[in-house]
């Protein structure tokens, strides 16, 4: 479809003239306002947004840090506990209390009574996505009919 230069033309001047009105022309000025100060929003909402993104990875990096730690922490306290002490003694000295007789068993004879067990294939968990990442990923599936 050909558009018609002495439309075009038309519409210009139609314009031009209409931008004589001191109404239209604040309505214009407005509306370019307007759309300025939406675009610096838009820029101001895309960068909150990565930084909300760098929270989150630096929170999730700061639990997997705590639980690491708290992990430690635990197995110090296994460590300095008496009954530690005491398997120590037993698998690598030999020791016994008074009155327990050592059994050493073959290893292929421990085996035979011990229960099968069935290696199943465990699939990884899901990363948490944040809420409006996965929200954005929702309507995007939807959009492009993916399942």
């Amino acid at each position: 479809m050909q558009i018609n230069s002495k439309y075009l033309r038309a519409l210009a001047s139609d314009f031009i003239f209409r931008l004589r009105d001191i109404r239209f022309a604040g309505q214009v000025i407005f509306i370019l306002i307007v759309l300025l100060i939406s675009w610096s929003g838009v820029k101001a909402i895309q960068v909150n947004y990565s930084l909300q993104k760098q929270i989150a990875t630096a929170k999730q990096e700061n639990e997997v840090q705590l639980l690491q730690n708290n992990n430690l922490k635990l197995q110090n306290e296994y460590y300095n506990s008496n009954q530690y002490l005491e398997l120590q003694a037993r698998q690598n000295f030999g020791l016994a209390d008074p009155g327990e007789k050592e059994i050493l068993v073959p290893v292929n004879v421990a085996l035979s009574y011990a229960p099968k067990i069935a290696i199943s294939n465990t699939e990884p968990k899901e990363v948490s996505v944040p809420s409006l990442q996965q929200h954005i990923n929702d309507w995007a599936n939807y959009f492009l009919h993916r399942q």
